[in-house]
């Protein structure tokens, strides 16, 4: 018993032994491990100072980064706004052109909703009527500068253009005079002419419409009239009748009538002669006729043939020059003054009726244009009207191409002719003695010889009124029967 008590409290004690031992050694490991762990935790701090250090420095240089990153994300953000700013605007502006565009595109769809009825021609207009108030400014602006340089070298080349017109036709000036010299054979024959008691000279004035002067210069004997035409045919009744050698009333007025109608004929071949030698045909044969007629008219002194044939050759080599049609330029240039053929048988100016006869016939509307243009009637619408004005200009600025006296001269006689044949009796009028007389045969079936001195004072009062001249007018009214019967 005592030696399990023994051996109990032997175990017991070894257990208390060793818990001791395994105390104390515990103890002396915990010490350790404190140790460790105090040498651990100050490495540890040290490594931590170094990292909060190394922590605190990179911070800087974070804030000091961030700051830069900030800086420059507020530049981003500006040049940012700046292009959003600037797509808004070309946004905006796209927007504008489109509804431009569509605006467009909608007038235009209506302009050819409205045309769609119309001719291509009618749609042209109305499209450009549309659209040339838009486009005018810009035309203007586009082309003011290429107009000022374009005239300043037109003008060089113009110049250069008539000069070379001119020099390559240089016609002779024809004058026209109002007397015309007969040549006698001898003395005898101005008896011959006079007849007895002057009854040869009055057939002969009365008919041909002329005066017949017969003076002391030996051979010779004048026959003076305004009118070319009336002239020419008596000076060739009357060289006829000198070469027959029978000159008395019945035979004056027979060689007359077959005078004037070889006029006719002739004045046809001469006017068919040039516009063959001209190349022009074809044209109609009374225009031939007046151009042939032209040959019997002048204007202010200027032979109106002489005139139309010099004006017709610049208006053909101005033509050539600028590049237009040589021929129409010459065919508009031969019948500028055709009305003049006209004037003396007709009421009315040379222009208008140039330009009725030209126009009744079918000629070319650049013809009738040039027609106007030449006098300022219209503006010339083509190169070849224009170089017909120019050409009239250089024809009639000749020195001493034209004489203004003789031609208000003319007018003033032709006047008397036409206020005395205005009134109801007269047969024929004539202007005599370089337009100091008024030589009227009156119809005595119409008006009686108390009725003659009326119609004479009526005729003179008019003359007054209507004309101006210097001195005085005689008014010399004839009122006569003639009757004629032919044995068989």
């Amino acid at each position: 018993m005592y030696q399990l008590i023994g051996g109990f409290l032997i175990f017991n004690l070894g257990i208390l032994t060793g818990w001791l031992v395994a105390r104390a050694y515990n103890k002396s490991k915990f010490k350790l491990y404190e140790l460790e762990a105090k040498a651990k935790a100050d490495l540890i701090k040290k490594e931590a100072d170094k990292i909060l250090q190394d922590a605190k420095s990179d911070a800087k240089e974070l804030t000091i980064e961030t700051k830069q990153l900030h800086i420059l994300a507020q530049d981003k953000e500006q040049a940012l706004e700046r292009q959003t700013n600037s797509f808004v605007e070309k946004e905006q502006r796209l927007e504008n052109l489109i509804k431009e565009k569509e605006k467009l595109l909608s007038n235009l769809t209506e302009a050819l909703a409205k045309t769609a009825s119309l001719t291509k021609e009618e749609a042209k207009k109305e499209l450009f009527k549309k659209y040339e108030s838009e486009i005018e400014a810009d035309l203007a602006q586009m082309s003011r500068k290429k107009i000022k340089i374009a005239k300043e070298e037109l003008e060089k080349k113009a110049n250069y253009m008539l000069a070379t017109a001119v020099t390559r036709y240089a016609g002779e000036f024809a004058g026209e005079r109002l007397i015309n010299t007969i040549t006698l054979p001898t003395d005898d024959h101005k008896g011959r002419i006079i007849g007895k008691e002057g009854r040869n000279i009055k057939a002969l004035e009365q008919l041909l419409g002329v005066d017949i002067i017969i003076d002391d210069t030996p051979g010779v004997i004048l026959v003076s009239n305004f009118n070319l035409y009336r002239r020419a045919i008596a000076t060739e009744v009357i060289k006829r009748l000198v070469d027959d050698g029978r000159i008395h009333p019945a035979r004056i007025e027979e060689v007359h009538d077959k005078v004037q109608k070889e006029f006719e004929n002739k004045i046809y071949e001469e006017g068919e002669k040039i516009i063959v030698d001209l190349g022009l045909f074809p044209m109609h044969e009374e225009i031939v006729k007046l151009i042939g007629r032209l040959k019997y008219r002048a204007s202010y002194g200027q032979n109106a043939l002489a005139h139309s044939l010099e004006v017709a050759r610049i208006s053909k080599s101005l033509a050539a020059e600028m590049g237009g049609d040589e021929k129409l330029a010459l065919r508009a240039g031969l019948l500028h003054d055709i009305g003049k053929a006209l004037t003396q048988d007709f009421d009315g100016n040379h222009v208008d009726l140039g330009a009725h006869i030209c126009r009744k016939y079918n000629e070319h509307p650049t013809v009738i244009n040039a027609i106007y243009a030449h006098h300022g009637h219209e503006e010339p619408k083509s190169i070849e009207a224009a170089a017909v004005c120019s050409a009239d200009v250089l024809s009639a600025a000749r020195p001493g191409a034209r004489r203004e006296v003789l031609e208000s001269f003319t007018k003033r006689v032709k006047g008397l002719e036409d206020i005395a044949l205005s009134f109801d009796g007269v047969i024929q009028a004539y202007a005599i003695n370089a337009g100091r007389e008024i030589r009227v045969f009156i119809d005595s079936n119409k008006v009686s010889d108390d009725e003659l001195t009326l119609l004479t004072h009526k005729i003179a009062k008019k003359i007054e009124t209507e004309l101006q001249y210097p001195g005085e007018i005689k008014v010399n009214a004839i009122r006569q029967s003639q009757a004629i019967e032919l044995a068989k």
